[in-house]
């Protein structure tokens, strides 16, 4: 399987889309048909979510593995130290590579429940997502992917910790870094000089929703860690009554960002889809980047 920092570099620009493991049966049937209408988009890669504390790990895996083995996509699974011991990872990491899975997305993770509560490592677990990094790293060829937050994680007491803490990742062993939402080109940019500022080179690609509803906005708020800015608020919050004025202006602003982004040369931009396609595949078609045949 071709690793994911392989196919960024055959693109460019590439796309990649974000997929979470579907909750029920009606939840899996939507979940592929955005699959299957994506797929002909060929992006670099697809990523399959993981639940906190291991909730959604099952379908997580069988996601995946059906990624794998029924469509032409490169997957990316996410993994996370949240009530794993180490043999439990290594369990999985194990069973991503018998199916053929060699690229994952290494996180530590969020308490369950809480996102912002108290972190408890696993009395046979990992404290740190390095450590993670270097556990999937040490079993096998894998490419291994991280977080990053453009306004530090919420847990980091400034920029330039939450800096060393991604290189540290990078440097155990992470081939790129997907960093988590953002509202402005520049947060995303200022997160890129600062990597480099501390003598790291690495893929970083920038996290990117389409604004199509208040409920996607709110998401971006919290996946964020960032208030909504006043601009943005002023052209988004007016509509929230109006679903179609509203899904244009969110698309419009997605546009705007991510043409900026584009301009600024990022290698690739990466759409969290909540398992839906029509909006992603309208971004992309706005920036130019469909494939000739889906034009």
């Amino acid at each position: 399987m071709t690793s994911v920092v392989e196919r960024l570099r055959s693109r460019n620009p590439a796309v990649s889309v974000e997929f979470m493991p579907p909750r029920d049966d009606e939840d899996e049937r939507r979940l592929w048909r955005a699959i299957r209408e994506l797929e002909a988009l060929d992006p670099a890669f697809v990523s399959v979510t993981y639940g906190a504390g291991g909730s959604s790990r099952d379908r997580t895996i069988s996601t995946t593995s059906r990624v794998a083995q029924e469509t032409t996509l490169t997957p990316m699974a996410h993994l996370t130290a949240v009530n794993h011991s180490v043999a439990e990872l290594r369990n999985v990491i194990g069973w991503y590579a018998a199916i053929g899975v060699r690229n994952v997305l290494a996180v530590r993770g969020d308490p369950p429940g809480d996102p912002m509560g108290e972190w408890i490592a696993h009395p046979q677990g990992l404290t740190y997502a390095e450590e993670l990094v270097a556990l999937v790293r040490s079993l096998g060829d894998f490419c291994v992917g991280v977080a990053a937050f453009p306004y530090g994680h919420p847990r980091s007491a400034d920029l330039d910790t939450d800096t060393r803490h991604l290189v540290s990742k990078l440097r155990a062993g992470a081939d790129f870094a997907i960093a988590q939402l953002f509202f402005h080109p520049d947060d995303f940019l200022r997160l890129r000089d600062r990597v480099a500022a501390a003598g790291c080179d690495t893929t970083l690609l920038p996290g990117v929703m389409p604004l199509t509803t208040p409920r996607t906005l709110a998401k971006t708020v919290e996946l964020s860690g960032a208030e909504l800015p006043r601009e943005l608020a002023a052209r988004l919050e007016p509509l929230a009554g109006d679903a179609k004025a509203f899904r244009a202006a969110g698309i419009d602003l997605v546009t705007e960002l991510c043409d900026r982004l584009l301009a600024e040369g990022v290698p690739g931009l990466h759409f969290y889809t909540f398992n839906r396609s029509k909006a992603t595949k309208e971004v992309i078609g706005r920036l130019g980047l469909l494939p000739a045949h889906v034009r």
